[in-house]
């Protein structure tokens, strides 16, 4: 459940920069940018703020 809810929080803040971007300010490149770089890291290191916060809210991995 964390997984489906990570990879929808990143889809939306990455529409949202590219919205605001052409809408806006083309500045908010940097919050896309942002999101890829903490998408990839935590591929990496297996660390990622949002799960973080979503455990600490309980949520939790699977439903069983």
């Amino acid at each position: 459940m964390k997984e489906r809810i990570v990879r929808a929080v990143a889809g939306i803040f990455v529409l949202t920069s590219i919205l605001l971007a052409h809408f806006a300010n083309i500045n908010w490149l940097w919050l896309a940018v942002f999101v890829g770089v903490n998408l990839l890291q935590s591929a990496f290191t297996k660390f990622c703020p949002l799960e973080l916060l979503l455990g600490f809210m309980g949520v939790k991995n699977k439903r069983t």
